[in-house]
This record gives C-alpha cells, structure tokens and sequence, in this order.
C-alpha cells in the first residue's frame, strides 16, 4: 500500500521544518545501501548535529518550491536521493560523510544548498577541510592565553627592570663612596 495524500503533506511539512533548522543540505546517492550502513551513517552524523533523511524527490521538490534558500537543491533531485541536513557543526558534519563514504565506497556525493547558493562538490569538500567548531574555540582560547601571558610578562617585567636599575646604581654609588 502507498502513502496516502495526508501522509504525503506530513512527509512535506517535516521536511519543511527540518530545511527551517538547517543550515546546509547536502545531496548524496545512496543506491547500494543497506539499512545497517544508513544507520551507521545517521550514528555517525547525529553528534556533530546533523541528519540523514530519505525522502521521494518529487516530496523533497514540493518542500523547496517556493523557499529561495532551497530552491538550487532541485538541480541534485535525481535517482535515489538521501539529504544530509546540518544544524550545527557545518564541518564535522561534512568529515563525517567522507569517513563514511572512504570506509563504504558505495554513496555519491551530487551536491548541497548553503545560504540559497548551489554547492558543487568541491565547495562542499572545501567546507569540510575547514576547522571544526570546536577546533576554532580552542585556537581562539590559545590565542587570547597566549595573549594575556605575554600581557603579564610585560607587566612584571617593568618593576623588575627598575628594581635592577635601582639596584646598579645603588652599587655604583658605594663603589664610589669606598
């Protein structure tokens, strides 16, 4: 038995409201998977934030019509599509996909949505090869301690440096007085 028309619009409306949430779409083949390894591919990308949905391309091009953030998507609807959509961690996600895909050799990567910009799938690579967010907090922590180190060693080396001043003259006048 087929999906009913109300069940359709419910398959719409959640995908409507997971495109809301996300930031990046990304469109891959999953033809030749199996229902172990889409799994292994949701654990792997549910911690960065993200999520793998499957879904007919016809619901997915009903979702999108009329959103220009996602309307560059319907160019990736083609064959067996499944849509890795990212809340959070852009990168991660991004990392995560390539592990999967090196280990299994069985997905396609077609390309992605950001910001309603169709994404090849080099700039998808690309945004994989950035650093990941917690990557960049802790370069921005390391820079702002190294910052504040270098501030305190400035700071007490001024009276150190007088202290020393003071001290040579000190010594020098009682060479003197001797």
């Amino acid at each position: 038995m087929g999906r009913t028309r109300e069940n359709k619009q419910a398959v719409i409306e959640d995908l409507k409201q997971l495109l809301s949430e996300a930031q990046l779409a990304v469109v891959i083949d999953y033809q030749g998977l199996s229902v172990a390894e889409i799994t292994n591919l949701r654990d792997r990308l549910r911690p960065v934030g993200s999520q793998c949905k499957i879904a007919k391309n016809t619901l997915m091009r009903i979702a999108t019509t009329g959103d220009d953030n996602w309307q560059p998507m319907q160019e990736f609807l083609k064959d067996s599509s499944a849509f890795l959509l990212v809340q959070e961690d852009i990168s991660g996600a991004i990392k995560a996909y390539k592990a999967f895909q090196k280990e299994t050799k069985k997905t396609e990567l077609r390309g992605g949505v950001m910001e309603g910009k169709a994404l090849s799938k080099a700039d998808i690579e690309a945004l994989g090869n950035l650093p990941s967010k917690e990557q960049l907090i802790a370069q921005i922590a390391g820079s702002i301690n190294a910052l504040a180190t270098k501030l305190a060693v400035g700071v007490n080396e001024v009276p150190s440096s007088l202290a020393r001043a003071l001290k040579a003259v000190s010594e020098q006048e009682d060479g003197e007085a001797a």
